[in-house]
């Protein structure tokens, strides 16, 4: 069937993601009412995620804790952390006693990882919404189950492989890692006076995807949070702007016909339901003629949803605190429309132009190395406010 993942890979629409073990245990570990200020939250990666929901944590009065294998990230320098490889058993334990909850600020934490956890202390979201959004094939194919569209695609493990796959998809199109993949790397567009053999070699990996390549008029994003009781709330909808395959732009609300945003937003409830979601659910969605096709999903804070921090009624950050310790989830409506602005590298070194902007709130994220392409803080700007 044309856009499905290949058979031969092993890789159905379930995967391993989907076979019901992950949401039963989350369902099994949840508290019959909220964790009590004072309660300690772990966070599974350092970065800025982490740090800021670190932030948003303890304005609410919770802790938190941070595992990461590398040393000085953002995150512990705002809460109390634990250096130790992934795979660290004992420091894992040692983790689980000392948090009552544990979420995670990136989707690439191994799935096993959660796996050890779980048996010890609630992790939310689960092992379930991770696995699938580690595998782009996985997340097209659970699209397609929940009944929602997305671009052509089919799995290629071997230069044959994308040879046929290219018979399906069509050209142009875009081959990928299938893992492990973010802000633009791991990925070669695929034309007609494309030498494929250099194409895969460039891959670097036997596991890939070929996606057809979408002549999208927008590009969007849904956040939707879900409590313990399966409460959801959405945020607007955001419109973004990616350069090479890094996010330099959100506006908030996205200015779309209201039937288009309601789809969008349908969209990101129906996977976090299906996921089984406690937590937070990023979806990122291609506008194409009035249609929604979903790209990819983060059970996580996204980038495309810091302008909540001063744009909205919650921020993504306090949302992701309410739902993991059991609190009702807060109202997410616009309050101003905003746009966001990621400073990326050297765009860092404006910091004191940008703190004396008017109506600029600046957010920097302690990192210590400026590199090309690396995202080292944001700018909010309120426009105006919403709805005025």
């Amino acid at each position: 069937m044309a856009g499905s993942p290949d058979p031969a890979g092993g890789r159905d629409a379930g995967g391993r993601g989907v076979d019901g073990r992950g949401a039963s245990r989350v369902s099994a570990g949840r508290h019959s009412g909220p964790l009590p200020p004072g309660s300690t939250i772990g966070i599974l990666g350092g970065g800025q995620l982490g740090r800021m929901t670190a932030v948003a944590a303890a304005e609410l009065g919770y802790r938190c804790h941070i595992y990461d294998p590398t040393a000085d990230g953002p995150a512990s320098q705002v809460a109390a952390s634990t250096v130790a490889a992934w795979d660290d058993g004992e420091a894992l334990d040692r983790f689980a006693n000392a948090v009552d909850v544990v979420t995670y600020e990136f989707e690439n934490v191994p799935v096993e990882t959660v796996e050890r956890l779980l048996d010890r202390v609630p992790v939310r979201p689960g092992p379930m919404a991770l696995s699938v959004a580690q595998s782009r094939v996985e997340e097209k194919s659970f699209a397609r189950h929940c009944g929602l569209d997305t671009a052509a695609f089919w799995g290629v493990r071997s230069l044959d492989d994308l040879a046929q796959a290219l018979t399906v998809v069509g050209m142009p199109s875009i081959l990928k890692t299938n893992r492990f993949g973010y802000d633009g790397k791991g990925q070669v567009t695929i034309g007609m006076d494309t030498d494929l053999r250099h194409a895969w070699d460039e891959l670097a990996s036997d596991d890939g995807i070929l996606e057809r390549r979408i002549p999208f008029e927008r590009e969007v994003s849904v956040i939707v949070a879900r409590g313990v009781d399966g409460a959801t709330v959405c945020f607007p909808v955001t419109e973004n702007e990616h350069v090479d395959g890094i996010l330099r732009r959100s506006l908030a609300p996205a200015p779309l016909d209201a039937e288009v945003a309601d789809a969008a937003r349908q969209a990101a409830v129906t996977l976090a339901t299906e996921l089984d979601v406690v937590g937070l659910l990023a979806v990122e969605l291609f506008i194409e003629q009035g249609r929604i096709l979903v790209n990819e999903i983060a059970p996580r804070p996204h980038n495309s949803g810091h302008w909540t921090q001063d744009g909205a009624a919650a921020s993504q950050f306090e949302q992701l605190v309410r739902a993991v310790v059991g609190l009702p989830l807060a109202p997410a409506d616009a309050l101003f429309e905003t746009e966001m602005i990621n400073l990326i590298g050297a765009d860092a070194d404006a910091w004191r132009e940008l703190a004396a902007e008017p109506g600029a709130k600046l957010h920097l994220y302690g990192k210590a190395e400026t590199r090309p392409g690396r995202k080292m803080g944001h700018v909010n700007r309120r426009r105006k406010p919403f709805g005025v």
